[in-house]
C-alpha cells in the first residue's frame, strides 16, 4: 500500500509552515521610477488640474455636496500628502538612475581604457613594420640595382 503523505527526514530541518510571501526588492524602486516618470508628464498635470477644478467648483456651487467649504483645507491636505509621498519616491528614483549612471560610466571608462592601449599597442606594430619593411627590398630599389648591373655590364662589354 503506497504511503500517502511524504515521509519525513529527521536529517533535513522542516518547511516553515506559514505562508511565504515571494517580494522583488527591486519592484518598489522600479516602481517608484515609473511613478516620478508620470508625475513629470503633461498628461499628470492635466488630470491634476482637472480634478482641483472640479474639486473647487463642486466645494463652491454644489450647496449640498459641500465637504470642503472655501479654504479648502481638504484639498490642501491632500496637497500635502501627495508632495510627502512624491518628493522620497522622485528622490529614489535619482538615486537609482545615479547608480546606473554611475555603473555605466565606469563601464565607459574601462572601455576608454582598453581602447587607448589597444590603440597604442597597433601604434607600436605599425612603427615595428615600418622599420621592417624599411629594411625590406622593395621592387623600385630592385629594379634600380637590375638597371644599374645590366649598365656596368654593358659598359665591360
Amino acid at each position: 500500500m503506497p504511503e500517502l503523505l511524504p515521509r519525513r527526514r529527521l536529517d533535513q530541518p522542516r518547511e516553515p509552515r506559514r505562508l511565504r510571501l515571494a517580494i522583488d526588492p527591486e519592484a518598489f524602486g522600479r516602481l517608484s521610477e515609473r511613478l516620478a516618470r508620470f508625475l513629470g508628464t503633461g498628461k499628470f498635470l492635466f488630470w491634476q488640474t482637472l480634478l482641483v477644478l472640479v474639486w473647487i467648483t463642486l466645494n463652491l456651487v454644489a450647496v449640498s455636496l459641500r465637504w470642503d467649504p472655501y479654504p479648502f483645507i481638504l484639498l490642501n491636505l491632500a496637497f500635502s500628502t501627495q508632495a510627502a509621498y512624491a518628493a522620497p519616491l522622485i528622490l529614489l528614483a535619482q538615486n537609482r538612475q545615479d547608480d546606473r549612471d554611475r555603473v555605466s560610466l565606469e563601464e565607459d571608462r574601462a572601455r576608454a581604457a582598453q581602447t587607448k592601449a589597444d590603440t597604442e599597442f597597433l601604434a607600436r606594430e605599425l612603427a615595428a613594420l615600418r622599420l621592417a619593411l624599411g629594411e625590406v627590398a622593395t621592387r623600385d630599389f630592385i629594379r634600380g640595382e637590375l638597371d644599374r648591373l645590366v649598365k656596368e655590364k654593358r659598359v665591360r662589354s
